[in-house]
C-alpha cells in the first residue's frame, strides 16, 4: 500500500515504533534522540515535501516494513550527502539522473518479515511508483550489507566522476532509464 503526504501520519507512531525496533538494534544502534529526530523528519516530509510517499506492509501485528520516499528537488538541499552527491557526479549529471526522481530515503523491515522478502517488495512498489521508472538512493559506502542488497536487487551504481569517489554510493533503480 502506498500513501502519499500527510496522510502517513495516520500511522506515524506506527512507523516509528518500527523504525525504532529496526534502527536500535545492530549495527545501527541509534539512540532515543535520533528515534525522535526520524519522528520529526517523518512529519516535516510528509508535510513539506513535494512527492513524499510511503510504501507500507502490515499485518495483524501492525507495520512489519515502510519505505519512505520523496521527489527530488532542483535545488538540493544543502547537506553533507548532498554535497557528496553533487561533488561525485557532477551538476549535469545531477540534474539529468536525479532531479525530480523519486529518492529513497528510508528502508525499514522488522526482523521476522526480512525473509519473506519485503523489503525488495516496498523498494519495487515504491520504484513503480516513480515518475517516468526514475528512482534513486544514496547511501554511505560503509553500509556493505545494504550496498550488497541493492545489487542484489538489481539496482546500478552511478560511476563517480574520474578522481571523485567518496563516502556515498549512488543507485540507481532496476527501471530508470539510465539503466535499461
Amino acid at each position: 500500500m502506498i500513501c502519499y503526504g500527510a496522510t502517513v501520519l495516520d500511522l506515524a507512531e506506527d512507523l516509528v515504533d518500527t523504525y525504532a525496533e529496526v534502527f536500535s538494534a545492530p549495527p545501527w544502534n541509534e539512540d532515543e534522540e535520533t528515534i525522535q529526530r526520524f519522528h520529526y523528519r517523518l512529519r516535516s516530509d510528509a508535510e513539506r515535501r513535494p512527492g513524499f510517499r510511503a510504501a507500507l506492509a502490515q499485518s495483524r501485528t501492525g507495520i512489519d516494513g515502510f519505505a519512505l520516499a520523496r521527489l527530488t528537488p532542483r535545488t538540493l538541499p544543502d547537506t553533507p550527502t548532498y554535497a557528496k552527491v553533487v561533488s561525485q557526479l557532477g551538476a549535469a549529471r545531477v540534474e539529468e539522473l536525479l532531479v525530480g526522481a523519486l529518492e529513497l530515503d528510508e528502508l525499514a523491515v522488522r526482523r521476522p518479515a526480512r525473509p519473506q522478502g519485503l523489503g525488495r517488495t516496498l523498494l519495487a512498489e515504491l520504484a513503480a511508483d516513480a515518475p517516468s521508472g526514475r528512482a534513486w538512493v544514496p547511501m554511505s559506502r560503509h553500509a556493505k550489507a545494504a550496498v550488497a542488497s541493492y545489487r542484489r536487487l538489481g539496482w546500478r551504481e552511478v560511476e563517480p566522476l574520474p578522481g571523485a569517489g567518496n563516502g556515498v554510493v549512488v543507485f540507481l533503480s532496476p527501471g530508470h532509464p539510465a539503466v535499461v
